[in-house]
């Protein structure tokens, strides 16, 4: 029966048995145990160090969460890289070499994972200029979206329907997004509606101002605008504005502007236009259907 002693010896041996070469350097299984080993403390350093940093900043960034989430992901991916490079080096990896190899397989590997190495590489530029933050609300190719989580390679958002949706990460680097809450929340809202061409005109503003006056969400400053549009087809087309601090918010709230709009109209006795069509018959025409009209 073998002693503690030399139960402890037989494993030493064991474990420094070289298992493979790797860039000339022997891997045994204590260098493959190290390697996972500073995998995982890197890993529980970056989360120590997320922790502290949540600590330390949280009241600094109070009002700008997906800012301070932002800053969060890149230290934890920062911590992550650094510390697989070092762990790559205890089983004999060379960085440099690796780098090297890297650029010779660099066309091929590009053309396989085109989609893959742009989705990352926007992720990075996305978590360090911070332009998107999680909790922005954005407008992008006509959708509105709330981001929710931003990962190295794809960001989920939500839509007003409460769908979540993942998306890849190149279409916010390379598409025209309208960030409603880039540097405040503040939000230009309006409606329009349109009113008859023989309706009192300074009646329809008045009324129009005061409604968007009593609006118990809108922000105080700046006043409410009403602006006229347009002369349409069948309507004065009236635009009526005023700011708001939800952004999110926005479809519940112009559905709220329109029904005051509508009663506030309809008790004093104004009209809502509608789409109107006037057919105008020339003479011989005209004569025509009289002449039907007396056969009948």
């Amino acid at each position: 029966m073998l002693s503690l002693e030399s139960f402890f010896k037989h494993v030493a041996v064991l474990s420094s048995k070289p298992l493979f070469k790797l860039s000339g350097t022997e891997v045994t299984i204590l260098s493959i145990f190290i390697f996972f080993v500073i995998i995982v403390v890197s890993i529980s350093i970056s989360g120590l160090l997320q922790r502290a940093l949540k600590k330390a900043l949280g009241q600094k960034f109070e009002k700008r969460e997906g800012t301070l989430a932002a800053l969060l992901r890149l230290v934890h991916y920062s911590i992550v890289i650094i510390g697989f490079g070092i762990a790559l080096q205890t089983i004999g990896i060379n960085i440099s070499a690796l780098f090297a190899a890297g650029a010779v397989f660099a066309i091929a590997i590009g053309f396989a994972m085109q989609n893959i190495v742009q989705n990352f590489v926007s992720g990075i530029i996305l978590l360090v200029e911070r332009t998107i933050k999680p909790g922005d609300i954005l407008e992008i190719e006509g959708v509105i979206v709330k981001v929710i989580d931003m990962g190295i390679r794809t960001t989920i958002v939500r839509t007003w329907r409460d769908e979540e949706l993942i998306m890849p990460n190149s279409i916010f680097s390379q598409s025209t997004v309208k960030n409603y809450t880039l540097r405040d929340n503040e939000f230009r809202l309006g409606v329009e509606v349109g009113v008859h061409y023989d309706s009192d005109m300074k009646k329809v503003i008045e009324v129009l101002e005061a409604t968007a006056r009593n609006i118990p969400w809108r922000l105080p400053e700046p006043e409410p605008r009403v602006l006229l549009q347009n002369f349409g087809d069948s309507a004065v087309v009236f635009g009526v504005y005023l700011n708001i601090d939800e952004p999110w918010k926005q479809r519940v709230f112009m559905s709220e502007l329109r029904k005051a709009i509508w009663f506030a109209l309809k008790d004093a006795g104004i009209t809502i236009a509608f789409h109107q069509v006037d057919i105008h018959f020339d003479s011989p025409v005209t004569e025509a259907l009289a002449g039907l009209k007396k056969r009948n």
